[in-house]
């Protein structure tokens, strides 16, 4: 047979095909010297267009990863995501929730004496103030500069800060400051401004990041921060019930933060080694290189009002959601007492879990279940944000007492177990509702905009925290010269 047909074997691993018949040899090796090896399934083969072929300065790998969307194998990246939403909130209910160590330890008169210390009886406005005001300031600047310089940079700065000043809380709390009450409280309070001056770009950071993937992952840094409320309310009730004495509960207490914070900062080095990851990364570098490319090689301004138009409807449920919660959490809530002696409760655990311990759960299973059921739609989620308001004068109504404050205002919810009801639902509605607006917020904007709308996002939320907190100043003059 003159034109005997040829067969070839390809092993697909790079060796060269074996031409097994063929009746010119020598033109069967010309014509597959001049074909290109290839080591696995091509791009040729897969069809793609060819804007997609054109990868400058990208290895095959990340050309592969940037075309095609790997899964989130073992739920890795949501859940250091997770892990971060808990680092993102420790310094914070660190300090509030140990806020007996320092009103009945620390600054208490059987501690420090017959010394009269104007700040111990509202310590935990001053520390809420102290804490809040940097976190507003920086969360709004991270997302118009960029503080630090690129991420790893600001996260990186950001944690080794807060583990250093949690390593000084340590320090005080093994410390007798029975004689310098004063230095302990200021000392104290600078501490806590520049624990959160870090925590804001950190916090700003992440959700910004977050924002650059699915819905569910900005989702997973918000249950990660009620999280972080259950898991401090958890560890307090531990180390008070098992430490031999309230110091010691305190730095069992406060070691606790810096294992999670060391933690979050290996975390974070893992994110660039997913391939879930780095196909979100690649996306959003490719998406920004298109758009310098259609400026002419110039990189465009972010338009900054644009996107805060576009998320405003959502900005405002997340600011309003924080501002109702932290109008009565803690400041009031924590300062409930127990009406009835009888209750199942001693008065050592009633502030405990009635008051930290079912606020955070309760506000983790809300941002839980927003992974799963989204109603209402963006259109019409102010409607139950906004009578929201409505647990304010409740609370109000509960036996709410303060310190050398006379009250006037008469407390009309008596009964423990209508408030601890009233404590789940707030709880509960603050974790849901706010979830929902950090999800919504950065899907309102085009993609390469996510990322800046997921800052904007968490501006909100920090601004909601300190402006209740702020609004809560008013309660105990309430309380005292308000009656009906």
């Amino acid at each position: 047979m003159q034109n005997m047909r040829h067969e070839l074997l390809n092993n697909g691993h790079g060796h060269a095909p074996q031409i097994i018949r063929s009746k010119t040899d020598a033109d069967e090796r010309t014509l597959l010297a001049q074909q290109p090896v290839r080591f696995e399934q091509s791009w040729e083969e897969n069809n793609l267009p060819e804007d997609q072929l054109n990868f400058k300065n990208l290895n095959m790998d990340d050309a592969a990863l940037q075309t095609f969307m790997p899964r989130d194998k073992y739920n890795l990246v949501y859940i250091t995501f997770l892990i971060h939403g808990i680092g993102v909130l420790m310094p914070w209910n660190m300090f509030i929730t140990a806020i007996s160590y320092f009103t009945r330890y620390k600054l208490s008169e059987a501690y420090i004496g017959n010394v009269e210390f104007a700040y111990a009886s509202i310590f935990l406005q001053y520390l809420t103030f102290a804490a809040q005001v940097p976190n507003v300031i920086f969360n709004w600047m991270n997302i118009f500069v960029q503080m630090g310089g690129n991420l790893t940079t600001r996260i990186v700065w950001s944690i080794s800060i807060e583990v250093v000043i949690f390593i000084l809380t340590i320090a005080l709390a093994m410390s007798d400051s029975s004689s310098w009450p004063g230095v302990f409280f200021w000392i104290t309070m600078v501490s806590v401004v520049i624990l959160n001056m870090a925590n804001g770009i950190y916090q700003n950071t992440i959700f910004g990041m977050a924002a650059k993937l699915p819905i569910k992952y900005t989702g997973a840094v918000v249950l990660g921060s009620n999280m972080s409320g259950t898991f401090t309310s958890v560890v307090r009730i531990l180390s008070d019930t098992f430490a031999s004495n309230v110091r010691m509960s305190a730095i069992y207490y406060f070691i606790t933060a810096l294992f999670v914070l060391l933690v979050c900062f290996d975390t974070y080095f893992a994110l660039p080694l997913n391939r879930f990851y780095r196909h979100h990364e690649l996306k959003e570098q490719k998406e920004a290189q298109l758009q310098i490319s259609q400026n002419s090689g110039r990189k465009t301004r972010v338009p900054y009002f644009y996107i805060f138009k576009k998320c405003l409807p959502q900005l405002w449920n997340i600011f309003f959601v924080f501002f109702c919660t932290l109008s009565i959490f803690p400041s009031v809530h924590a300062n409930i007492q127990m009406s009835d002696p009888d209750f199942f409760l001693t008065t050592t655990y009633f502030e405990s879990v009635v008051c930290f311990l079912t606020f955070n759960f309760w506000a983790m299973m809300g941002s839980f279940l927003a992974g799963f059921y989204q109603f209402p739609g963006p259109k019409y989620l102010w409607i139950p944000v906004a009578l929201r308001v409505v647990f304010i004068p409740l609370f109000l109504m509960c036996n709410y007492q303060l310190d050398k404050v006379t009250r006037i205002l008469p407390v009309l919810i008596t009964n423990d177990w209508v408030y601890w009801l009233i404590a789940t639902a707030m709880g509960l509605t603050s974790g849901y509702f706010s979830s929902l607006g950090m999800m919504y917020a950065p899907k309102v904007v085009e993609t390469k905009y996510q990322g800046t709308a997921g800052m904007f996002a968490a501006a909100a939320l920090i601004t909601g925290i300190f402006s209740g907190i702020c609004f809560a100043f008013i309660w105990p003059w309430f309380i005292a010269h308000v009656g009906y």
